[in-house]
């Protein structure tokens, strides 16, 4: 196979397990602030809508089950703030490592691979989503939204969701030039999918054929694999779901992995 085939195999190994430690120890000094600023803006947006527009909306129909509008934002707002999260770190983080600070380069200096920092800043950017998550949902439990015993399932989908979006994100990290190059795919891509994946009002609502669009996308996927697990019920297509979500990060980790070895030519 052609070496600079992008679905050539990845030369990966256990060294990128450092490269991930380094990450999680400059996070811990930052730790608390880092925590408050990602949890700040998804928990505002769930008290004024879910107890502002709630109290006008009352409930909304979910497969014909009428749902509290407060319980209906939180199953979808915590899968956007996974998304949020992850894309965030795997962007503006890893692009401070890899072209500002030159972090990368430093790492390569040693017998650690492209690959394996690849592979470590796209399982870093999960991981930091799922504390994300982990402190909203606690707030959630605390707030008593749901009390449903299914929700430990939703952390480990959670982590899966930011698995995938960390993996689309380092795609445009590494075609990046500057941060201002990341308000595109903010703008263009992460926010309209907020509004077109149920996160704010039934997929019902919109005309058929974006609703037809919007059930491919990957915010869409989590969100029909975490709600139900809200309402104390099961996904009705887990499969489907989750093999999409992999899909996407599949490709994404491909894509992601080959335009950084061409930046910087290995």
């Amino acid at each position: 196979m052609n070496p600079q085939s992008i679905w050539r195999p990845p030369a990966l190994s256990l060294r990128f397990w450092p490269v991930f430690l380094r990450n999680l120890l400059v996070w811990r000094k930052l730790a608390i602030p880092s925590l408050v600023g990602n949890i700040a803006e998804p928990l505002m947006w769930l008290v004024a809508f879910g107890y502002g527009m709630g109290a006008l909306v009352g409930q909304v129909q979910v497969d014909g089950t009428a749902v509290p509008y407060i319980l209906f934002l939180a199953s979808g707002s915590i899968c956007m703030s996974a998304m949020q999260a992850a894309s965030f770190e795997a962007l503006y983080s890893a692009f401070s490592r890899m072209h500002v600070q030159k972090t990368w380069d430093g790492i390569m200096n040693a017998p650690v691979g492209l690959d394996d920092i690849v592979l470590a800043e796209m399982l870093w950017a999960a991981f930091k989503s799922l504390f994300t998550v982990t402190a909203i949902l606690g707030v959630m439990l605390a707030l008593q939204i749901s009390h449903s015993p299914k929700l430990l399932v939703a952390w480990p989908i959670l982590l899966g969701v930011g698995i995938t979006f960390s993996c689309m994100a380092l795609v445009f990290n590494a075609l990046a030039k500057g941060y201002d190059f990341f308000t595109y795919y903010f703008t263009l891509f992460l926010t309209p999918m907020m509004f077109l994946s149920g996160v704010f009002f039934p997929r019902d609502q919109l005309p058929g054929i974006v609703r037809d669009i919007s059930a491919w996308l990957p915010l869409t996927q989590a969100i029909d694999l975490v709600r139900p697990l809200f309402l104390d019920q099961w996904p009705a297509n887990p499969a489907l779901h989750l093999g999409v979500l992999a899909a996407y990060a599949l490709v994404g980790w491909k894509i992601a992995l080959h335009l950084t070895k061409k930046r910087f030519k290995t």
